[in-house]
């Protein structure tokens, strides 16, 4: 059955354990397994990815249907979910497991996907579409933010965060995290600061950076690299450029594989995308297809917990990353 996010009360997490999460607000999606999900599975959360699960079917059924003394229940999530598990869902639904809720995570899902119609006509199962958020939802989440911290902001500052998070929930909690710490550590929010804080959009070597990468200008982006002593903090916003920019691409990819037109995809596209970006913009879109593009957005995040994990050598893995990104071959 079909149900919207805000509709996932407790009473229906106790009473259903199969869940498909679909759709680009990743952020939403985390926000709610983290709320209502993770923190009854503590000790006993699970995460696969549909590639690993599918070559070895066997060991992932003797995972979750094995039970010890300590672990009686168990929370599994499903990453980029596509219609390629719709059999192992169905042998999901079919043993209902005692103990076991299962969560399918993926990203966008077409009206004739088998998982997602699995999902929404059955009564045993949840199917939650998860859209991207608007711009006045993402001002009600900032508003509340300054509301319980009781630091009065302006609108103008409101609609700088906004335009800053690109409609993504979880880069809008990474702005205000960066804000509260900056306050507590005696700064002053004012236009200027958040300007100079949030995303840190005048750093135009990271964006000419990325924007090369993704047009696979090889020759430029080892110049940039070679040109700029980047540091560990630089390494996270160039991967958050990356992540914005990669969704951006991932959006002008589906649009131009549905209409065939460079002009049209990248003219309609929202926010208005700058007249001096459209030709290295057009370049990105014909070198990247749909599902590349989804691929990258993944790969992104992935490499910055490695990014993270590994902070000593962080320089050394994105560049790596960079040119290697730059070097691949698509469609």
């Amino acid at each position: 059955m079909i149900k919207k996010s805000f509709e996932l009360k407790n009473e229906i997490l106790r009473e259903n354990y199969l869940f498909l999460f679909y759709g680009q607000n990743e952020g939403l999606k985390n926000q709610i397994i983290e709320s209502l999900f993770k923190k009854n599975y503590l000790e006993s959360t699970y995460q696969y990815e549909e590639s690993e699960i599918i070559k070895n079917e066997e060991g992932f059924f003797n995972n979750i249907l094995s039970k010890s003394f300590f672990e009686n229940e168990k929370l599994i999530i499903i990453n980029r979910v596509s219609d390629k598990i719709k059999e192992i869902a169905e042998e999901l639904i079919e043993k209902q497991v005692e103990g076991l809720v299962v969560i399918l995570n993926a990203k966008n899902l077409e009206k004739k996907s088998k998982i997602r119609s699995l999902f929404e006509k059955n009564k045993k199962t949840i199917c939650v579409p998860f859209y991207e958020d608007n711009n006045q939802t993402l001002s009600s989440i900032i508003n509340s933010f300054f509301r319980e911290k009781r630091i009065p902001i302006s609108q103008q500052s409101i609609n700088l965060i906004v335009e800053r998070c690109r409609g993504d929930r979880q880069n809008l909690k990474n702005e205000l995290e960066k804000i509260e710490n900056f306050i507590k550590g005696g700064g002053k929010l004012n236009l200027e600061n958040l300007l100079k804080l949030t995303n840190l959009a005048e750093n135009y070597s990271v964006s000419e950076l990325v924007d090369h990468c993704l047009a696979k200008n090889k020759k430029k982006i080892t110049n940039i690299l070679n040109e700029n002593n980047y540091t560990l903090e630089d390494c996270i916003i160039i991967i958050r450029t990356f992540l914005i920019k990669a969704k951006r691409l991932a959006k002008l990819c589906k649009e131009f594989q549905e209409t065939k037109d460079f002009e049209k995809a990248i003219t309609n596209f929202k926010p208005p995308i700058f007249w001096k970006e459209k030709e290295t913009v057009k370049k990105q879109i014909q070198n990247w297809s749909y599902k590349d593009a989804e691929d990258l957005i993944f790969q992104t995040n992935e490499m910055e917990l490695l990014v993270k994990k590994h902070s000593a050598n962080s320089i050394n893995i994105l560049s790596d990353f960079i040119i290697q990104k730059s070097s691949t071959i698509n469609n």
